[in-house]
């Protein structure tokens, strides 16, 4: 499954500090069923992924320098789109997911497909693969003048 906002949200109660019931009552779920909830957000791997990966920002936060950045979750402007999406793929706190979508949007239009020819050339080269061998074509014999 995929980090659903329940999840997010959970996630974020938690790493605020939250109890495991009062967290899930936080994520928006009834206050009934909250504990249960809570033991199923516990063991769940996203909600578990989510909450390292930003454990692990946190930290690399606290031994980096400060940025000059006033605020960190929103990204920096960009005129350039590719510059853009180069930004999200390298965020560490931005979801695994979006981080793959920007890296395949940003390869689509920076890394060249293999083999991406027109018609005319895949034609011309079919046709040199295949006038190589015993059948190809020779080359024209040379004309002598006769005296």
């Amino acid at each position: 499954m995929a980090l659903t906002d329940q999840k997010r949200r959970y996630a974020d109660a938690r790493l605020a500090g939250m109890g495991k019931k009062q967290a899930a009552i936080e994520a928006g779920c009834p206050e009934k069923t909250a504990a249960q909830a809570a033991s199923r957000y516990e063991k769940d791997p996203d909600v578990i992924a989510a909450m390292s990966r930003t454990v692990a920002v946190q930290e690399r936060k606290k031994s980096a320098p400060p940025e000059v950045d006033p605020n960190p979750h929103i990204p920096a402007t960009a005129a350039d789109p590719l510059e853009f999406m180069r930004q999200m793929m390298n965020d560490l706190e931005a979801e695994p997911k979006l981080r793959l979508d920007a890296a395949k949007a940003l390869a689509a239009f920076t890394v060249a497909k293999p083999g991406e020819k027109g018609k005319k050339e895949q034609v011309q080269e079919a046709a040199e693969q295949v006038a190589t061998g015993r059948f190809g074509l020779r080359k024209p014999g040379q004309l002598k003048a006769v005296k």
